[in-house]
């Protein structure tokens, strides 16, 4: 990553693929993002007394049983572990997709009930295998949507201490390739929604699929990101979070930091180096490594926000 002496160099667009392990900690601070390195216990509680943070996990597949990982449901509890041993209780969780492999009760249900254990307000967005029920994604928006009070395929908004969170959902509608469409209708919502906001309210959009085309190859993109990403041009401070690549992949574009988790259930390859962007097989003792969570924390003050992830386990 190229830094200056504030932080990031925002002359440009700036990528960097981030393959090697590490969950997420953003630290929203004085309205501009940041990303960090993983901050150690004595940094994380004085943040913490500062602000607020939020953790993101995605990608969860659970009934996903190939050689990539055949028990995801053990590695989401191990994500779920690892959140609790944070030094400082995070606000929320937000669930960026795929939290089902292919849509089935008990596996929203396991789902469920190994997220439940970590004792905080969830809120999700569904990812394409959330919705391949006969009634497509009625269970998710009966689940998920209607106790979150979305709107459309199960978009919506919330404010949380001067932030404003907004999910959408770009996997109702995919494009040829894969990929991923936000649509009129929301994009009209996400206007009106937006439109009272003050320029200096820090903004994150979080969705499944990224809202920057990282390969449209593999339909790693969203086709009407740009119509969204204008409507968030007069803030002084845009995070975009989102899963489906299942690897750390970050951009800034200006205000706008785009950053990709990694899944707690299985790794991807990297954009073109397969034949396909199925799931990956790794070494066993490998696996955690290429696995993890995020951690996002939020702070008033002179610095910027700050992204920290971290794997489930060294490799």
């Amino acid at each position: 990553m190229i830094n200056d002496e504030n932080g990031v160099d925002r002359r440009g667009a700036l990528e960097c693929m981030l393959w090697a392990g590490t969950g997420a900690l953003w630290t929203i601070s004085g309205g501009v993002p940041h990303s960090s390195a993983l901050l150690g216990v004595a940094e994380a509680k004085a943040q913490a007394t500062a602000g607020f943070s939020f953790v993101q996990i995605s990608d969860s597949h659970i009934g996903f049983k190939q050689a990539a990982n055949p028990n995801p449901l053990a590695t989401l509890q191990e994500a779920i572990d690892k959140i609790g041993g944070l030094p400082n209780k995070p606000a929320f969780m937000i669930h960026t997709g795929d939290i089902s492999h292919l849509s089935k009760p008990e596996q929203f249900d396991d789902a469920e009930k190994v997220i439940s254990s970590a004792k905080l307000d969830v809120h999700y967005v569904p990812g394409e295998h959330d919705i391949v029920d006969e009634g497509r994604g009625a269970d998710y928006m009966e689940r998920f949507g209607k106790r979150l009070q979305a709107k459309g395929a199960g978009w919506y908004s919330f404010d949380h201490a001067g932030a404003h969170f907004v999910g959408l959902v770009n996997v109702a509608d995919l494009k040829a390739g894969g990929m991923g469409s936000l649509g009129p209708e929301q994009l009209a919502w996400l206007a009106d929604d937006l439109k009272p906001k003050s320029s200096s309210t820090p903004i994150v959009l979080f969705a499944h699929i990224p809202l920057w085309t990282v390969y449209g190859d593999w339909g790693w993109g969203t086709d009407d990101a740009a119509q969204a990403l204008g409507l968030v041009k007069r803030f002084g401070s845009v995070t975009v979070l989102n899963g489906h690549i299942h690897q750390i992949m970050q951009k800034v574009e200006g205000a706008v930091t785009f950053h990709t988790a990694r899944s707690t259930a299985f790794p991807q390859p990297a954009p073109g180096s397969a034949p396909s962007p199925g799931p990956l097989k790794v070494p066993e003792d490998k696996l955690r490594s290429v696995l993890g969570v995020a951690s996002v924390a939020v702070k008033k003050g002179a610095q910027p926000l700050a992204i920290t992830d971290s794997e489930l386990a060294k490799g």
